[in-house]
C-alpha cells in the first residue's frame, strides 16, 4: 500500500495517470493485441508509459478487479483466460442485463428513434455478410448495445455490462465467424429493433433474451473451436 507521500509522487510524475494506463491495456486486452495468457512486464511497461512500476502496479490492481489480468505469485501478471464455466455464468446474466436495457431503452424512447438502426440492420447488413465483410455487422452490433444502453439511463446497468463485455469481446467475435452465426444474429437483431420501433418493449426483451441464449446454444456446440 502506498503511503502518502508515495501517493503524492505518483500522481504528480509525467506520462499517462493510472486510468489511462488502465484503459489502455484495457483496450488491447478487448481488441486482443495482447491475447488470454499473454505476460504483461510491469518494467517493459513501465519504460513504455515513461512512468514509475508503482503506477503501473496500480493500474494492474485496477485490471485485476474487473478480472481481466490475473497476477500469480513467480509469474507476475497475465491476460486471463475465460475457462468455460466462466462463460456461461456470464451468458446466464448478459441474457439477463441486456434484455432489460432493451426493454428499458423501448420503453425511455419514441419507437421512431430506432428506425435508423432497422435500415442500417437491412439491406445493408445483409449485403455486407453476403459479400463476407463482417466488420459491417460487428460495428453494428456494437452501435445497438451502445444506444440501448445510453437509451436505458441506467448507470449501474451500464458499468455491470461494460465489465461483462471487456470479458467476452474476443469470444462473441469468434462465435460469429462459426458458420451461419451472423447471418442468424442479424436475423435475430431484426426482429428485435422491429419490435424496439414499433414500441413493444415486452417483446424486444423476450426476443433479446432468445438472441443471448441462441447465441449460448452455438457456443455450447462449437466450444472446442472458439476458446
Amino acid at each position: 500500500m502506498a503511503t502518502k507521500a508515495n501517493a503524492k509522487n505518483i500522481s504528480s510524475e509525467a506520462g499517462p495517470s493510472m486510468e489511462d494506463i488502465v484503459e489502455i491495456l484495457r483496450e488491447r486486452i478487448v481488441r486482443q493485441d495482447l491475447a488470454p495468457g499473454a505476460k504483461l512486464n510491469e518494467v517493459a511497461l513501465a519504460q513504455e508509459f515513461n512512468v514509475s512500476r508503482p503506477r503501473v502496479r496500480e493500474a494492474f490492481g485496477v485490471l485485476e478487479d474487473r478480472k481481466l489480468i490475473e497476477r500469480i505469485p513467480n509469474r507476475g501478471a497475465i491476460v486471463a483466460r475465460l475457462q468455460p464455466d466462466d462463460i456461461l455464468a456470464l451468458f446466464e446474466v448478459r441474457e439477463v442485463l441486456e434484455a432489460l436495457a432493451v426493454r428499458l431503452a423501448t420503453e425511455k424512447t419514441d419507437p421512431a428513434s430506432w428506425n435508423d438502426l432497422v435500415e442500417r440492420f437491412g439491406k445493408k447488413a445483409e449485403e455486407a455478410l453476403a459479400a463476407g465483410k463482417l466488420d459491417y455487422y460487428v460495428e453494428s452490433v456494437h452501435l445497438f448495445r451502445e444506444r440501448a444502453f445510453m437509451a436505458a439511463a441506467n448507470p449501474v446497468l451500464a458499468n455491470q455490462m461494460a465489465s461483462i463485455l471487456d470479458r467476452t469481446s474476443v469470444l462473441i467475435r469468434r462465435l460469429l465467424l462459426v458458420p451461419g452465426r451472423a447471418e442468424q444474429g442479424l436475423r435475430q437483431h431484426q426482429e428485435i429493433l422491429k419490435a424496439m420501433s414499433e414500441g413493444d418493449a415486452e417483446k424486444a426483451e423476450s426476443l433479446k433474451r432468445a438472441n443471448i441464449r441462441s447465441s449460448l446454444e452455438t457456443f455450447r456446440l462449437y466450444q472446442k473451436y472458439v476458446l
